[in-house]
This record gives structure tokens, sequence and C-alpha cells, in this order.
């Protein structure tokens, strides 16, 4: 049983928004700061934005105030909201813990083309 899913990737065209979700378990949630993270095809995974336990967000520079991270502790939730979504944001997008805890999960797919 995958320790995170992940899900609201899909198609969009440049300048677009979506909306992904992750869901994990509660321990997972409440003990851990979390993060999202993408890889595309032929590169490295790489930090896109992370939850701190205590306060305080951090995101990858590429962001440029795109996006925004968000939890729901009532739902062990995990949200990654993005705006104006361009073609080099194509990628899968995984969350797990900050510090990469867990096995990864299937991801879910952002891909931007017009």
């Amino acid at each position: 049983q995958e320790h995170f899913v992940e899900s609201g990737g899909g198609l969009v065209h440049p300048g677009e928004s979506l909306r992904l979700s992750c869901a994990t378990t509660a321990s997972t949630f409440s003990q851990y700061s979390m993060a999202w993270y993408r890889q595309a095809p032929g590169k490295q995974r790489e930090l896109v934005a992370a939850i701190l336990s205590a306060t305080g967000t951090k995101y990858g520079d590429f962001v440029k105030g795109r996006f925004t991270i968000s939890r729901d502790y009532s739902k062990n939730s995990l949200y990654l909201q993005m705006n104006r979504l361009e073609p080099e944001d194509t990628a899968v997008y995984y969350c797990n813990t900050l510090s990469q805890m867990y096995s990864w999960g299937q991801g879910t797919q952002v891909t931007v083309s017009s």
C-alpha cells in the first residue's frame, strides 16, 4: 500500500492552473514537514515547495510566486495550487516528507502544452 496518494494532475495550456492533492496517514501528516517534488523526463527529482511543521514555507527558485503549498490537518492532505503554468512545469509531481523519509508514490502527471 502506497504511503502517499497524489492526484489532480492533467493536461493544461500555458497560463492555466491546477491544484494537486496528496493524501497520507495521519501520523505522517501531523509529525513532519511536508513537501512537493517533481521529476521531468531525463532530469533529477527536485523540490518544488515545502511546508514546515511549525511555520513557514519555502519554494524552488523557479516557482516565482506562481505556486502555493498548503495542508489540511482535518483531511491529512497536502495541496499545491499551481497558477500561470509553463511548459517547463511539465513533470510528474510527488509528495513526501521534506526529508524524503518514505518511498515514493506513483505521483501525478502534469503536462503543460499548447
